[in-house]
């Protein structure tokens, strides 16, 4: 029975670590029909070698400063033996563990991507996803998942909990959505989006139903992005299932009436809903998880709005907005909805969640501009005019999406 369990437990972390795989293509489609076309292929080439390099920086670096274990031992070892004081998983279930996570990991770039599309530089961004996924990412991951640098001890024991962040609405979206910003304001906006007299240049989208298929994949692998952070069969719950649809379909009904009918704004409406769930999905009211959902959608419209409106600060899928206000507001929301006296299931507090979020936050602004400001001081991280002018497919790749069309024209 005991092989049993640890075989499924195996199979139940993989089927989440693919579901979650299969989202990159959801954000690589969400790009691609968010972007001009002539920055088409450049979105799809971003999100598949950003994963590549993601899952070997993780491997060897990323998920010991996250968790303190490394994979450097003999095969025999990591299915179910010890080394270096580290007493491995039968099965395996070590190796899948990782590869779950390493996918939450490597959402942290492919986040980052649509916010400074359409004028990046291909290597110093992914020199950026090297240094995020190796050094800044994990230091969060490893203080509220990891256990690691006495981070929750000192929540629990100054403010009476732990910070809760059940499925990453911090730890994952808040922090890439406010890496992103430092990203999206060194580079500065796309040219001609914003003219001296102060109006604002609109750059409608390429695909639509490439923009609509990336959020419907986005949002089935959602499912096994949050439900699957049980990392057990013993631990799942079907309350993170209905609070993860509750949510969704809260942000999809907002953003709708907030973004009054938009395509745009009802897909990513979904998004922000989910983004928003992910922290307090395992211990709010199915009511209070659709509150929050319809609350992050109005917010996501909003925030877009001000972002490119107002504050002028371009960024092109909407990411600071749709991950890091959604995210900052997940945090928060965990210690609203999931209190006992609103139908929760406890286990949560309020002041916590604050200061837990609000680490995140700093900790991924400060780091954006860092790691942006330091590469554009010294290698530069963007496209000069004329390669912007002629798009990042054929500037990086040399091909456009249509290369057939482009030689019989």
């Amino acid at each position: 029975m005991e092989a049993i369990q640890s075989g499924a437990d195996v199979f139940f972390v993989l089927i989440g670590a693919v579901m979650v795989l299969a989202m990159h293509s959801g954000f690589a489609f969400l790009e691609v029909g968010t972007v001009r076309h002539k920055n088409q292929v450049n979105a799809l080439v971003k999100i598949i070698v950003d994963l590549a390099m993601s899952t070997v920086v993780y491997f060897f670096i990323g998920y010991s400063v996250a968790y303190g274990v490394n994979f450097l031992y003999s095969a025999k070892q990591l299915v179910g033996g010890s080394g270096g004081g580290y007493a491995f998983a039968a099965s395996g279930y070590d190796l899948v563990k990782f590869f779950f996570l390493m996918t939450f990991a490597a959402a942290i770039p492919a986040i980052i991507s649509g916010g400074i599309a359409e004028r990046a530089r291909f290597w110093p961004q992914l020199i950026a996803t090297a240094i995020i996924v190796g050094a800044v990412y994990p230091v969060f991951e490893g203080m509220v998942w990891g256990s690691r640098f006495g981070f929750q001890g000192w929540m629990e024991a100054t403010f009476g909990y732990p910070f809760h962040d059940f499925a990453g609405s911090v730890v994952v979206h808040a922090v890439g959505g406010w890496l992103a910003l430092g990203a999206v304001i060194k580079l500065g906006p796309r040219m001609g989006r914003y003219r001296r007299d102060g109006s604002v240049v609109g750059i409608p989208p390429s695909s639509i139903p490439f923009l609509a298929l990336g959020s419907w994949i986005l949002v089935v692998g959602w499912f096994g992005f949050n439900v699957m952070s049980a990392q057990s069969l013993a631990g799942v719950s079907g309350l993170v299932a209905m609070n993860s649809l509750l949510a969704m379909v809260g942000g999809i009904l907002a953003a709708l009436v907030a973004g009054r009918n938009d395509p745009g704004f009802v897909h990513n409406g979904a998004l922000a809903g989910l983004v928003a769930v992910c922290a307090g999905s395992d211990v709010m009211h199915p009511i209070g998880a659709l509150v929050t959902g319809a609350a992050a959608g109005a917010l996501f419209v909003w925030g877009f709005n001000q972002c490119q409106n107002k504050w002028r600060i371009d960024d092109v899928l909407g990411v600071w907005p749709l991950h890091g206000f959604c995210g900052l507001w997940g945090g928060i929301a965990a210690g609203i909805f999931g209190l006992e006296a609103l139908g929760g299931m406890g286990g949560v507090g309020f002041v916590s969640q604050v200061i837990g979020t609000g680490v995140g936050v700093g900790i991924a602004s400060l780091a954006g501009f860092a790691v942006y400001g330091g590469l554009k001081a010294t290698i530069g991280i963007r496209l000069d005019e004329e390669d912007e002018f002629r798009g990042a497919d054929l500037a990086i790749h040399s091909i456009s999406a249509n290369p057939e069309a482009d030689v019989t024209g």
